[in-house]
């Protein structure tokens, strides 16, 4: 018996080392000639880094990784995977905001698209051109230079122009003014087979359209012309709390419906629930266990966060939106804080969060993120299946919970990105944004296959945003009625389908 588990143990090692030795065999295998005057990097530190995305919850491991110094050196990568001897796939990747691999390639090539950066204002300031690997951040500081800025933005300003419109770019300003890909002028795009093309509505429409929330799939975004207006000087932020979600929603909905001068500019909500961490800092020191403690009696409480920009706080039309908000919203009464800050500070609020979790620790662990588009019909139906029948019953929450409503029609139905095929004028936006430990994972993931579940057995037409799929009917289900335009343009422009295999579409 002993040597038998002996045999067994060298046998176990050896595969091991078998399988080392074909994964860093993968790591070497391509060649790229000298020709092609690319550097590909195999250093073990790059490789790593390349390997892991935010999600921090898969590893897959690239040949190599190549930074461009230009969108020709892209092209030429491609011309020669497309064509040459030895096929590879292809992933751009830009700081690997991902959650599960999507801007992967096991054994293939990483193009760093962090390498190409710039901003260019057009001379009468309604646009720029920026180039796909400059984060939004520092797009906001090149422009706010000439006091102008998009008009339109993500919650997190620290990811790339590229990747954010490979997947459709979201935010609490979408109601007023539609997702980032709804605010693109022209494209820059190389597709599979290494043709370099600019797109836009007139121009190759369907590369254009088929881009925008693409997935990566028919070509590297390398430039984006991007709707810029006048850049506000400053915000008038405020939350205030509901206990009631009928009376929270009703709220939401009438703001999104007020698109005209004393609307807000921008909406979000949050769920505080009792089993986690409820965030007070926002409100005044003094009322901060007040609110922990409303959390505590009710189980769960609505967060309406609003933000109203401004340049000159004494004009007619700023008092008019406070005495809106304060004197007509169904907020419970004395719960409500207001910040003034400057514009940017709001827009880079999300980095203050993320440097204090830094600082803790806490920020490079597993995010087992859940983000979904519901029908406002339903809106009620998930809300008690999920926040109360299934967050709520967990035995810890960890994270941030969002849910406001857009409009519909700011949304582009000719463009690759989904949202629930209904016909109703306002739909959610769910973002279930957990953390976890290497340990409680598995409970995490359940939990949103839970949510997943309930959503589909109790008919409510959801679609998820940065989702992940793994077999092709889903991958079929979720793009409906589009799936067969985007089965034919990946045919067109990546017919050899070698980009962004970590989708897992095709």
């Amino acid at each position: 018996m002993a040597n038998l588990r002996l045999i067994i143990t060298l046998i176990t090692v050896l595969i091991c080392l078998f399988s080392s030795f074909t994964k860093s065999s993968n790591v070497i295998k391509i060649d790229l000639p000298k020709s092609l005057n690319l550097t590909l990097s195999t250093d073990p530190s790059i490789i790593s880094a390349a390997s892991h995305d935010f999600g921090n919850i898969t590893t897959v491991t690239p040949g190599g990784v190549i930074c461009p110094s230009s969108s020709a050196d892209i092209s030429r990568l491609l011309q020669y995977a497309a064509n040459g001897k030895s096929t590879f796939q292809v992933a751009a990747r830009g700081q690997g905001h991902s959650l599960n691999g999507q801007a992967s390639v096991s054994g293939g090539v990483i193009v760093n698209m962090t390498c190409l950066t710039d901003v260019v204002v057009s001379k009468d300031k309604k646009y720029a051109d920026v180039a796909a690997g400059t984060l939004w951040v520092d797009v906001f500081k090149k422009t706010a230079e000439e006091g102008v800025s998009p008009v339109s933005w993500t919650d997190y300003l620290h990811i790339t122009v590229g990747g954010t419109l490979s997947n459709g770019g979201i935010g609490g300003q979408v109601f007023r003014n539609g997702p980032l890909i709804s605010n693109v002028l022209e494209l820059d795009v190389i597709t599979g087979k290494g043709e370099v093309l600019t797109c836009s509505r007139q121009l190759n429409p369907e590369l254009f359209y088929g881009v925008l929330g693409g997935l990566g799939q028919f070509g590297i975004i390398t430039r984006a012309r991007i709707v810029l207006d006048h850049a506000p000087k400053r915000a008038k932020w405020f939350r205030m709390l509901y206990s009631d979600f009928t009376t929270f929603t009703k709220d939401q909905e009438r703001l999104i419906s007020m698109v005209n001068d004393i609307g807000v500019d921008y909406l979000e909500g949050q769920i505080f629930l009792s089993n986690g961490v409820v965030d007070t800092s926002f409100f005044p020191p003094s009322d901060q266990s007040k609110v922990a403690d409303l959390v505590k009696e009710h189980g769960v409480i609505y967060v309406l966060e609003v933000a109203k920009y401004y340049d000159d706080p004494n004009l007619p039309i700023i008092s008019k939106v406070i005495d809106t908000l304060t004197k007509s919203l169904s907020y419970l009464p004395g719960f409500i804080s207001m910040h003034d800050v400057s514009y940017f500070d709001f827009l880079n609020r999300v980095q203050v969060e993320e440097n204090k979790l830094r600082s803790l620790g806490l920020w490079e662990v597993p995010h087992p993120w859940l983000n979904l588009y519901v029908p406002k019909s339903r809106i009620r139906d998930f809300h008690d299946g999920v926040v109360k029948d299934i967050l709520l019953k967990q035995k810890t929450a960890s994270g941030l919970a969002l849910l406001y409503p857009t409009n519909r029609n700011k949304w582009d139905n000719r463009m690759s990105a989904m949202i629930p095929e209904i016909d109703e004028d306002v739909i959610y936006i769910i973002g279930l944004l957990q953390s976890a430990t290497p340990q409680n994972l598995p409970e995490m993931e359940s939990v949103n296959e839970n949510i997943i579940r309930f959503c589909k057995d109790s008919g409510i037409k959801i679609k998820q945003y940065l989702m992940h799929y793994t077999r092709k009917e889903d991958w079929i289900e979720h793009f409906g009625s589009k799936w067969d335009d985007f089965s034919k343009r990946k045919d067109l422009f990546d017919p050899k389908k070698l980009l962004s295999p970590g989708q897992d579409i095709f």
